[in-house]
């Protein structure tokens, strides 16, 4: 119930003008559809009443055609049946008193189907056959189209001995057995008499044939979207406008049994209107199916004018009444508009909303009110500066960093001197580290100076560790002046040998490769990798981060282009293939602080949370945290800043398989690679 609740409340507008217009809508609609249902009510069955007679009167026409062209077969073969010279020859024939001399036999044989031709001259062709018990036969057709002899194998010609008199046997459908007609006709109908003698003795056979389309075509007269067929007294399909359903069963002669005048049906998904009427003489019957939508649509006309018509009224008071609303309401979406804003930041917007009512009040005070606040910001804004002036006095105040330098040296040559070389290396690592670190005064170091930077402090950290980690550099030569920023790679290294090796004899190497507009920068420890749920925790994080958008507005700002990622490298800012990638573009969504805040963290800085995991942070965020402090994010974030949304990070990771994090550095107009 709180769900259905929670879906209707989406539902229901938010704005008072939206309301408004609703409500209107809503009175004026539900009398118009209350109006139109009542309606539609009263005229359903006149409609339905009007369309059976129309499908009756449409179906009559059909049946006066085919009746007349059954009865025209019917009467061929009626003629031939009481023709008393045709009676009298075929009589002869059959008891084999015919004409001794062979040429009388001929000429009168001749006479016999020159009559029989004449009888098809007019109207449909049909094929006439004249088949007699003595194997005599005489037809209207060549005998290499047909062999008459084989109608006697026909499994319906069994039922010819059950006629009565001038019964007649309708037949079909079947197959057309005539090979002239048998590709453009596939089907044929038969209707069948038999010749009998005084005492009712069968004598012969009188059967016509002709082609089932000669029916079909009839069902053409009907309007697009009707259909006719012509079913026999078992529900056979035995004409139909589609060959595939010819002597397959009506699906519906079981669900309409005939007996109303009329039924309605679903077929295929669509209401159809049938109806049906009958043939007496041949047992056969009619069926019209038509689309019911198409059987009241002119019917329906009427009703549709009238509902255009109170649909067009409605239309003009709801516009009427819509305007009426928004010049009502337009104060109010001014003063909206000024609100989202402010919300994102705009403090000189105002409303100037002016008025005697409510509203006009209203967007008065939110105007002084955003005044105030510009004021209030500028005063706090101004208190801050004073005191970031204030603590850099301070730090200026502090020891000269050469002091350090130079006690560091002295003691480093006086260990020196008594024979510890492995702890002067320690001391002049880490004066060197301090040098870069406090001393120089650029932002940006060339990359064989960086890595000079990582060797001096994979140094000092394996003189703290009981095993050593090997440094290996695979460095292009065209690489090493390319301009970068100062302990990029820190972070990533102490990640990798606090978190990938577990402070083990591993090995991290780095490598750097050239590529059409920058180059690809990869740091790879073959440590214990990542887990699926820190790599999903981290994917998470990574799809969470809000950097890229504003590195991306930045760049725009300075008219730079995106530049294009060479297909060497694996990322691209887009998730690999398989379980093992993590990617992201730099700004403050790839990686991480994976490796904690520094040396004091020791073994426990993996069981982080993911925010401390991914946080972005300082060189003074923590007491102690020495160089490891700054943080992956933050790095990628510098990164991001110095060479815009072009330079891109992919993190690669397999539990047990080590991790490999790859950076594409794209080309800048003072980068001298």
């Amino acid at each position: 119930m709180k769900d259905m609740l929670t879906r209707l409340k989406r539902w229901v507008p938010s704005s008072i003008r939206h309301k408004l217009i609703w409500a209107s809508v809503a009175c004026i609609a539900v009398p118009a559809l209350v109006s139109l249902i009542l309606y539609n009510a009263m005229t359903k069955e006149a409609l339905k009443e009007q369309a059976v007679q129309n499908a009756n009167d449409a179906l009559q026409l059909i049946r006066g055609s085919v009746t007349n062209l059954l009865s025209s077969k019917l009467n061929i073969a009626n003629y031939i049946q009481v023709n008393s010279t045709l009676n009298s020859y075929f009589k002869q024939v059959a008891s084999g008193n015919e004409e001794a001399d062979p040429y009388d036999r001929f000429v009168e044989s001749r006479r016999v189907l020159e009559h029989i031709e004449s009888l098809t001259v007019v109207g449909e062709p049909s094929y006439v056959t004249v088949l007699l018990t003595s194997g005599a036969y005489y037809m209207n057709y060549s005998v290499s189209d047909y062999n008459p002899l084989d109608y006697m194998d026909q499994p319906w010609f069994d039922r010819i001995h059950r006629l009565q008199g001038l019964e007649s046997l309708w037949v079909g459908p079947e197959e057309t057995v005539f090979r002239s007609d048998r590709m453009d006709h596939p089907y044929q109908l038969s209707v069948v008499r038999t010749l009998r003698l005084p005492d009712s003795d069968i004598y012969g056979y009188v059967i016509v044939s002709f082609t089932e389309d000669q029916i079909s075509r009839i069902f053409d007269s009907l309007s697009e979207g009707s259909d006719v067929l012509m079913l026999d007294g078992s529900g056979m399909v035995v004409s139909s406008h589609h060959p595939e359903r010819i002597g397959t069963k009506f699906p519906y002669v079981e669900e309409w049994s005939g007996s109303a005048p009329y039924a309605i049906m679903p077929m295929d998904g669509e209401k159809h209107l049938m109806v049906e009427q009958d043939i007496p003489f041949a047992g056969w019957r009619l069926v019209l199916m038509q689309p019911y939508k198409d059987a009241i649509v002119n019917i329906n006309a009427i009703f549709s004018r009238a509902f255009l018509l109170q649909m067009g009224s409605f239309l003009v008071f709801l516009m009427l009444l819509i305007g009426l609303v928004r010049t009502f309401t337009k104060p109010l979406v001014r003063l909206g508009k000024a609100t989202a804003a402010v919300q994102r930041g705009n403090l000189e917007v105002r409303s100037h909303v002016r008025g005697n009512d409510e509203i006009g009040r209203l967007g008065h005070l939110f105007d002084d009110m955003l005044s105030r606040i510009q004021t209030m910001i500028f005063e706090i804004s101004d208190n801050q500066s004073r005191k970031r002036k204030a603590e850099l006095k301070m730090l200026q105040a502090q020891i000269h960093p050469h002091f350090l330098f130079n006690v560091l040296n002295s003691i480093r040559m006086k260990v020196m001197k008594r024979g510890d070389p492995e702890s002067a290396r320690m001391i002049g690592s880490l004066s060197m580290l301090l040098r870069m670190t406090i001393s120089r005064q650029e932002d940006e170091i060339a990359l064989h100076e960086e890595l000079e930077l990582i060797s001096h402090y994979l140094a000092l950290m394996n003189l703290r560790q009981k095993e050593e980690v090997r440094l290996e550099l695979d460095i292009a030569s065209e690489a090493l002046l390319l301009k970068v920023p100062r302990f990029f790679l820190q972070p990533i290294v102490e990640n990798a040998l606090i978190h990938g090796l577990n402070r083990r004899a591993r090995v991290i190497s780095i490598t750097a490769v050239v590529e059409p507009g920058g180059i690809i920068l990869r740091v790879k420890d073959d440590g214990a990798g990542m887990d699926p749920s820190v790599r999903e925790r981290i994917a998470r994080s990574l799809r969470l981060g809000a950097g890229d958008a504003i590195a991306d507005a930045e760049d725009a700002a300075r008219g730079r282009p995106s530049p294009v990622v060479p297909e060497g490298f694996q990322g691209q800012g887009q998730t690999g293939t398989g379980d093992r990638t993590v990617t992201a573009s730099s700004s403050g969504a790839a990686g991480g602080d994976m490796a904690g805040s520094g040396s004091d963290r020791g073994s426990d800085a993996g069981s982080d949370s993911d925010s401390q995991a991914l946080r972005t942070s300082s060189p003074m965020d923590a007491p102690g945290s020495g160089f490891s402090g700054i943080g992956l994010s933050n790095v990628m974030e510098r990164m991001r800043m110095v060479f815009g949304s072009g330079f891109q990070c992919a993190v690669y990771s397999e539990e047990g398989q080590g991790t490999v994090i790859e950076m594409y550095i794209p080309e800048r107009g003072n980068a001298d690679v």
